[in-house]
């Protein structure tokens, strides 16, 4: 009953949004690349009509760094910690399909097998024969899974904030309404069509913890790029499908040098979750941030990346 209810609801914000014209059209990808691309921004073909947006950035010869975005983000989400890492690093961040300024084919359906395939593509493509990925919150659980396909290939492995650890208690976490409105058809149909704004400041600030950081330029640049063509279709379609179901044993077969990073006010992924990971990951360093939420690489750059560069030294050089 409770689910039938939700619906309802749901449906019913939807219509009486489509009543008050909150609508919003596609933005054209010339647009948004002359907005958010730069000096810095290239695209890269890929099989499957992909044109992926990257950035090689810092030290050509330096140890490479990889780092992976969360759901509804872009590489942009890294910044700060480019910008500290960049003048003893190689570092490549990317946009995933259905986020930023790559482009993706229409009936595209995002996964999270896909997602590792278009790592994986990349930086070979890029020459990054071995490097360490960094993964936030759906990145994170690309990251983990990009360990398990290809160890080989890894130097190390950062969780920041990573989806993917088996929920253990209902009710504890309070995720943005923006989710609640993906786990059923009805809510996913409803967000292909709306402007993405009116939820789109409330779930960043409750995301962020620290509101100051949720500036107008930032909220914007989320909007406009949820905007890109086929976007919001991407953005809903990964929940569509039938859903791998992870057993906590998984995360003891990885092998890679791991570090677990958690903002302890997390309200999209608790901190238990971190903590979990932490623990079934074979010696995995945990580090937890008081009063930080799901982006401590912005909520707290200075801190976050002074312990990502400890793990880093750490790392064989090999």
């Amino acid at each position: 009953m409770q689910r039938v209810i939700g619906l309802l609801a749901v449906l019913g914000a939807s219509l009486v949004l489509a009543g008050c014209g909150i609508t919003a059209k596609d933005i054209p990808y010339a647009t948004l690349e002359a907005k958010y691309g730069g000096p810095a921004s290239h695209y890269m073909d890929l099989p499957g009509d992909l044109r992926v947006h990257y950035r090689d950035q810092g030290r050509a010869d330096g140890p490479t760094v990889v780092l992976v975005h969360g759901f509804a983000a872009s590489l942009h989400t890294w910044e700060p910690w480019v910008a500290r890492l960049a003048p003893d690093y190689r570092v490549i961040s990317l946009d995933l399909p259905g986020h930023g300024l790559t482009r993706a084919p229409e009936g595209y359906v995002a996964a999270q097998a896909t997602n590792v395939a278009v790592v994986d593509e990349l930086t070979r493509n890029l020459k990054a024969d071995r490097f360490v990925i960094v993964g936030n919150s759906m990145g994170g659980g690309v990251a983990w899974a990009y360990a398990l396909a290809h160890p080989e290939r890894l130097r190390g492995l950062v969780l920041v904030d990573a989806a993917g650890w088996p929920r253990e208690e209902k009710g504890k976490e309070k995720p943005p309404v923006v989710f609640k409105l993906l786990g059923n058809p009805v809510g996913r149909a409803f967000l292909r069509n709306i402007n993405p704004r009116p939820l789109a400041a409330k779930g960043l600030r409750s995301a962020y913890v620290d509101e100051k950081i949720v500036t107008p330029a930032l909220v914007d640049r989320y909007v406009e790029l949820a905007l890109a063509p086929g976007h919001r279709a991407i953005l809903t379609s990964g929940r569509d499908g039938p859903q791998r179901r992870i057993d906590n044993a998984v995360f003891k077969t990885i092998k890679t040098s791991t570090l677990v990073m958690h903002g302890e006010a997390d309200t999209v992924i608790d901190v238990a979750a971190g903590r979990g990971l932490a623990g079934a990951i074979p010696g995995a360093k945990l580090i937890t941030y008081p009063g930080v939420g799901h982006v401590p690489m912005e909520q707290i750059p200075d801190k976050s990346v002074a312990d990502l560069k400890a793990f880093l030294a750490s790392l064989p050089a090999t």
